[in-house]
């Protein structure tokens, strides 16, 4: 099955609450959009942004923008879970071995 993908501007845009409306390009009623459809862009979106977005229907039934992307806007690479968990476990083993090393270097008086 595909999805339709949609464009729109961002006609409206709450910053500090994470929420606004897109004024799709077609003609229909303006549509929801939350921060988190937003899911790896370079920046937070300013009013005036051309969205390309796809529609889904909440639980309560009203129709919200998903997979967001803003024109003109990067996508960042997302640090995964496998990769913070061998930082912390190249921090730990380096722990590890300057204590052995600062160890062999105590001298006792």
């Amino acid at each position: 099955m595909t999805n339709t993908v949609y464009k729109g501007i961002l006609k409206t845009w709450k910053d500090d609450r994470g929420f606004g409306f897109i004024q799709p390009d077609n003609g229909d009623k303006d549509v929801f959009i939350h921060i988190s459809s937003l899911k790896g862009m370079a920046r937070r979106p300013n009013r005036g942004d051309v969205l390309f977005y796809e529609v889904a229907q909440d639980a309560g039934g009203k129709f919200k923008a998903i997979n967001v992307r803003i024109e003109g806007v990067e996508l960042v690479e997302k640090t995964g879970k496998i990769k913070k968990l061998w930082l912390w476990l190249l921090a730990a083993v380096l722990g590890l071995v300057s204590a052995a090393v600062a160890g062999l270097f105590d001298v006792a008086p």
